[in-house]
């Protein structure tokens, strides 16, 4: 089966984008992730938060606006929107143990049907591993959703049965948004929310996970 090109990862962040709660506490993970800042309206009401200390994150700068000492946890310039409060990253970490934080998006290199991630290290010897506060979101946010292509460059599904990288948390992911398709996960089966440039049938094809048409 020929699964047809999907979203951009611009149209991906603001898929993302159009399920963040008004007013939600939100972080952004590095990486895909952070796109979705571009994306919320300005009465969305959400909050961003960093882990590098700062509290209502604005959109990616550009131009004049770049400011070198005003960056998000991916070291990409962002703005300062009015009521921005800084602080400790230690802080920054209780905020994200403490259960604080509403939403985050986080990146991937596989997710499980039962809301498994994997995200910080692929297991080869010659990888980097690169936790960052992956973990700490996994565990402390109430909601985890994910944005990664739902297939790697060799073809293979990110979503499988069971994640075989090294796990960043246990059945803490509720949706993953992909090029290709939304789904809900963590159930008996895979939810397939939404479909772009694909149908169900293509998808249940490629995919080893129980899916059903939500």
């Amino acid at each position: 089966m020929t699964i047809s090109a999907g979203l951009s990862k611009d149209e991906m962040a603001a898929r993302v984008a159009q399920d963040i709660p008004h007013g939600a506490y939100v972080n952004l993970g590095i990486g895909q992730p952070t796109l979705v800042a571009d994306h919320l309206d300005a009465g969305s009401g959400v909050v961003l938060h960093t882990e590098n200390g700062m509290l209502n994150m604005g959109r990616a700068a550009v131009g004049d606006e770049v400011d070198g000492d005003l960056l998000n946890a991916g070291k990409v310039p962002v703005v300062e929107p009015p009521g921005a409060a800084y602080f400790h990253s230690a802080d920054s970490f209780a905020m994200m143990r403490g259960s604080h934080l509403d939403v985050c998006v986080l990146g991937a290199f596989q997710v499980s049907a039962g809301g498994d991630i994997a995200n910080w290290h692929t297991g080869a010897p010659d990888a980097i591993p690169a936790v960052g506060g992956a973990m700490d979101l996994a565990i402390g946010a109430k909601q985890v959703f994910v944005m990664m292509t739902l297939f790697a460059k060799d073809g293979t599904p990110k979503l499988v049965p069971e994640c075989t990288y090294p796990l960043t948390g246990v059945g803490c992911v509720s949706r993953v948004y992909t090029d290709v398709a939304v789904f809900e996960v963590g159930g008996p089966e895979v939810v397939v929310v939404e479909t772009f440039g694909t149908s169900y049938d293509d998808l249940a094809a490629r995919l080893d996970v129980p899916l059903r048409q939500g």
